[in-house]
């Protein structure tokens, strides 16, 4: 994932920019920058890896001798940006959010056009960002550059480009990610998450439509393409990846997991088959769910484990599966007081590759518990995202539903006629997947969200949001 922030102040904008790109630190650990236009000084740029450290302390010096009007910040799991561009639309920075699956064509058809060439990263590849800024620059306008982005890439794409006198804002063509513009006196700011700006003093103006395109001034912001037709927004936004004080279509995260949990909670109370003494949820984003579980329930809220915040990061974000799990595991403290003879019921946000969870379930035994039940907050994963790869898997075949499935056919290419029974909660080969799941990872039960129930919980038209990595559907 990523996230970016942008100001265009009457004044010098670099304090918010700081903070506000800072409030993304969320969404990615690998790289973010911060890129500043100044009418004396020109544009100015700080790259930092955040790997081992997060946002503010790797940029507190540059912010001293930054400074201008206008800027862009970026925080990345992939790619160093922002990158300044020179180009016959003059000198621009841009950042971007998104996936670009066809980026060995598009670079085939830049080359085939000019005697373009692209600075390769330390794996070999092309910087997504500098493929996007190549391919704006093939149209006579940046308006028609980005639309022209919008038409050609497969994923998803949404992005911000900074000129001497604005920031142009971009929203993903299905509108797959957010953008979200706020105002205070003096100055306009855009970003992805809606409280990022908040305590600076902004207020709500608006999100973007779908593939709509704006230009942010100090002095307002201008209409430059309008919103398309056809939205399918991420729906792990609210699930997983957001942070809970946002909205995104006017939904905000944390009550659309209470609601979430809720959902849960009357299943199984229909189910009638479990008497657990507490419900607990993962830090960090199972926690609400489990608190709209409780509620429901009457199931009494409790933390038999507290998440060490000071020093661990999200489990996610680093690229070493090996010291993904590491993580998992250190930052999570048990309260064995909590644990010891107790029913626990836990919900989690999801399950992708299940070692985290087995681990956890293990040593909640260890230390005492009676029983550990399993409530995911989302349905089972069964496909990796086109979009965002969210889960980082580099196959398909590292989700546990997909090894399941391959021991359960005896076949390691399962026909899509096959898939769609394991897709079905109420079909036989279902209830066949989540057995298998729950002995493989030692639950008492396990009972994923079911995707109709899920989809209730958003007050949004279901053919609005993005269900592939659980439907198979685009």
């Amino acid at each position: 994932m990523g996230g970016f922030f942008g100001v265009a102040a009457k004044g010098d904008c670099v304090f918010d920019l700081f903070y506000g790109t800072d409030y993304h630190s969320h969404l990615g650990t690998r790289r973010a920058g911060l890129a500043v236009y100044d009418s004396k000084k020109g544009f100015d740029r700080a790259i930092h890896n955040i790997e081992s450290t997060n946002f503010r302390p790797k940029f507190d010096k540059d912010i001293l001798n930054m400074r201008g009007n206008l800027g862009i910040g970026c925080i990345s799991d992939y790619e160093p940006q922002p990158l300044i561009v020179r180009s016959h639309h003059g000198t621009y920075a841009i950042t971007t959010v998104g996936k670009i699956n066809n980026a060995e064509e598009i670079t085939e058809r830049v080359f085939s056009g000019s005697h373009s060439h692209f600075m390769e990263l330390s794996g070999g590849d092309i910087n997504p960002t500098e493929l996007v800024a190549a391919l704006i620059d093939q149209k006579d306008t940046i308006a028609e550059g980005i639309r022209y982005v919008q038409m050609t890439i497969k994923g998803s794409l949404t992005l911000l480009l900074m000129t001497k006198e604005g920031i142009y804002a971009a929203r993903d063509r299905y509108g797959r990610t957010p953008v979200s513009i706020g105002r205070k006196e003096r100055a306009f700011c855009v970003c992805f998450e809606s409280f990022s700006y908040l305590n600076l003093g902004y207020r709500n103006v608006r999100e973007l439509g779908p593939g709509e395109v704006v230009y942010i001034t100090p002095e307002g912001v201008d209409n430059v393409l309008p919103p398309l037709d056809q939205m399918r927004i991420c729906t792990f936004l609210w699930i997983y990846y957001g942070f809970p004080a946002s909205s995104y279509e006017g939904i905000n995260v944390e009550d659309a997991r209470y609601i979430c949990g809720q959902k849960l909670a009357e299943r199984d109370l229909r189910r009638g088959n479990i008497d657990p003494d507490v419900v607990a949820g993962i830090p960090d984003s199972g926690v609400a769910h489990a608190v709209g579980y409780s509620n429901r329930s009457g199931v009494p809220y409790s933390r038999p484990f507290v998440k060490y915040t000071p020093t661990w990061p999200r489990s996610f974000m680093p690229t070493i599966q090996s010291r993904r799990d590491l993580i998992a595991k250190m930052k999570l403290i048990p309260i064995r007081e909590l644990i010891e003879g107790r029913k626990l019921l836990l919900i989690d946000d999801s399950i992708v590759r299940g070692t985290q969870l087995r681990e956890t379930t293990d040593y909640l035994y260890r230390s005492g518990a009676k029983e550990v039940h399993i409530r995911p907050a989302c349905p089972p994963l069964l496909f990796g995202c086109k979009y965002l790869n969210f889960s980082r898997s580099d196959s398909e075949k590292e989700l546990i539903t997909r090894r399941v499935i391959e021991r359960l056919e005896r076949q390691a290419e399962i026909p899509q006629e096959t898939l769609t029974e394991y897709i079905d909660p109420d079909s036989d080969r279902y209830h066949a997947m989540l057995e298998e799941i729950r002995k493989d990872l030692h639950f008492t039960s396990l009972h994923y969200h079911r995707l109709d129930d899920m989809i209730e919980a958003f007050d949004i038209e279901p053919c609005k949001l993005c269900t592939y990595c659980w439907s198979g559907k685009e």
